[in-house]
């Protein structure tokens, strides 16, 4: 009855992307309100998605529309949204306006910058990704899925090499021949089920759950989708790209890089590789365990490791991403809907973290964690304050949305698929149980250093990040609070009782009207999915059954 929606999701970006190249010179003075418009509209299209579904039948595709593309090919045009995809697409919708806000409702210097230096470019840049994101969670169709996974590189490269920072253009190619050689390798696995079973069609491919595949077609085809998945996901150690892409990006690059292209690499285990191939899911499960562990131990030591606040937080999407990987490989509904329930969390507390990464650049002019001298909740305490929030969400605080996707995944771990070995698992629950303690670390470590301390004058900061002393470190006749090396060491100290930024009239300032509007819906969902993580659940639990059918 509205199949229409799919379509119109799709259709408002693209036109809109269309009509940038037709009539560059009209939509040229208002480019701001035109890129705010086109993504309200397409919110507006996937919050009518979210109203109209139908919760009763969350396991079966809905909306849906099925038309033939190329006949000759027996290729379909075939769209749908169930109760995996559609918090994705609401998800991918939300950021994406939010990322227009940032950049086009405000006049912060930052979003000044991007939106000087080609405006227009940037604007089709986003709508061209947003196409490319929303249809891979709509997409039902085997190749259909490859040329929507495909669609998002070129913007994605363009974002981080055009407006990225001084090293964009190493990441930005880094990034681009990572994707493209792992899409080559899970391109290679979707012909091969395609030769195998002769047809595309994921809805008719899950339903049979791997009939018609020997267990060593399922095995080999398994492992090359799952490695096309796994550089996108990013997996250990297919993630190197990641970090430095994270930190030459733009705050908008960044956000949605975090927040929607990795959930790509992990929507596919749940939506083709699990469903699909069963037995092959199976037989690789373990292996895909242990790599996933591997991944959050190795990522919560390298944020340990960090200086620059943008590279810690792209460090922990590694650890984050393995909970999600752990819980794929548990084959149990309650760790699956972990790493379900766990992708959400992770775009919304990942998304918030990176437009506070950029805050903080913008009024500092670096993300260097030494360079910042400490002090934020003393100098911009409303920033410091959200900082403060989502770190305590990412570390996965009980009540907050980080918690529930990690514990589902341990637990899932704990009492993993019959035919997994469970001792096995249950190291991996250790294990993985480990990495939650270090991630809480890191995270209490970055907010010592950064929001924690009474704020460091500018000089302090050079000296800081140079790794030099602070001016009067050590001195027999300096204050308590000054008689330390470090900020972590010093306790919150206010502004007036000297030594800060306001003293020297250099205060930076502290949240801006635009970037109230653009964090408060993260702050509202990650709170609300904390107390109410059933809201999800209930929504992804009919579906994970269904997938389940032939790999439990």
């Amino acid at each position: 009855m509205m199949g229409w929606l799919p379509v119109a999701l799709l259709a408002v970006p693209l036109l809109g992307a269309l009509l940038l190249l037709l009539a560059p010179r009209a939509l040229r003075p208002h480019l701001r309100a035109y890129g705010l418009v086109l993504s309200g509209v397409t919110l507006a299209l996937a919050v009518l998605l979210v109203a109209a579904f139908d919760y009763g039948q969350a396991a079966r595709p809905q909306f849906e529309i099925d038309q033939p593309w190329i006949p000759g090919l027996g290729l379909r045009f075939h769209l749908g949204v169930d109760g995996i995809s559609l918090p994705l697409v609401a998800l991918t919708a939300l950021l994406t306006f939010l990322c227009f806000v940032y950049l086009c409702w405000g006049r912060a210097r930052a979003g000044e910058q991007l939106m000087t230096a080609r405006p227009r470019a940037l604007v089709f840049t986003l709508l061209v990704l947003e196409i490319g994101m929303i249809g891979t969670f709509l997409a039902l169709d085997l190749l259909l899925f490859f040329v929507f996974f495909e669609v998002v590189l070129i913007p994605m490269y363009f974002l981080i090499g055009i407006w990225g920072g001084e090293g964009r253009r190493a990441a930005s190619v880094k990034f681009i021949l990572y994707t493209l050689l792992g899409s080559v390798v899970m391109l290679l696995g979707l012909l091969l089920v395609w030769a195998q079973t002769g047809t595309l069609d994921i809805e008719a491919l899950a339903a049979a759950h791997g009939a018609g595949m020997a267990r060593s077609v399922q095995i080999l085809a398994f492992v090359a989708i799952a490695v096309g998945l796994a550089v996108k996901t990013p997996m250990w150690p297919l993630h190197t790209w990641l970090p430095d892409a994270h930190t030459e990006a733009p705050t908008v690059g960044s956000v949605l890089l975090a927040g929607v292209l990795l959930k790509m690499g992990t929507y596919g285990f749940a939506r083709i590789a699990i469903p699909v191939l069963p037995e092959g899911a199976a037989a690789v499960a373990p292996w895909l365990g242990a790599l996933a562990v591997v991944g959050i131990v190795y990522g919560a030591l390298a944020c340990l490791a960090q200086r620059d606040l943008k590279r810690m937080i792209a460090y922990s999407s590694v650890g984050h991403m393995g909970f999600v990987l752990l819980g794929f490989a548990t084959l149990t509904p309650v760790g699956i809907n972990g790493a379900l329930f766990a992708n959400v969390a992770h775009g919304l507390i990942t998304g918030l973290l990176f437009f506070l990464a950029g805050a903080v650049k913008d009024r500092y002019h670096t993300a260097d964690m030494p360079s910042l001298g400490g002090g934020l909740l003393a100098t911009v305490p409303r920033l410091g304050a959200v900082l403060t929030f989502a770190s305590i969400a990412s570390l996965g605080l009980p009540g907050l949305a980080g918690f529930w996707g990690e514990m589902l995944a341990l637990f899932g771990a704990f009492q993993p698929a019959n035919t997994l070995p469970r001792p096995l698992f249950l190291t991996y629950m250790v294990i993985g149980g480990l990495g939650a303690v270090l991630t809480a670390a890191y995270f209490l470590v970055m907010l010592s250093r950064v929001t924690h301390g009474r704020p460091a004058r500018p000089a302090e900061r050079v000296l800081q990040g140079a790794g030099g002393p602070s001016p009067g470190a050590g001195h027999p006749d300096a204050p308590d609070g000054d008689a330390h090396d470090t900020p972590g060491e010093r306790p919150v100290a206010p502004l007036d009782a000297g030594g800060g930024p306001a003293e020297i009239g250099d205060r930076p300032d502290d949240v801006r009207t635009h970037e109230l509007l653009a964090w408060t819906p993260l702050v509202v969902l990650i709170l609300l999915f904390g107390l109410w993580p059933g809201l999800l659940l209930s929504l992804t639990t009919p579906a994970v059954q269904l997938l389940l059918g032939g790999a439990s």
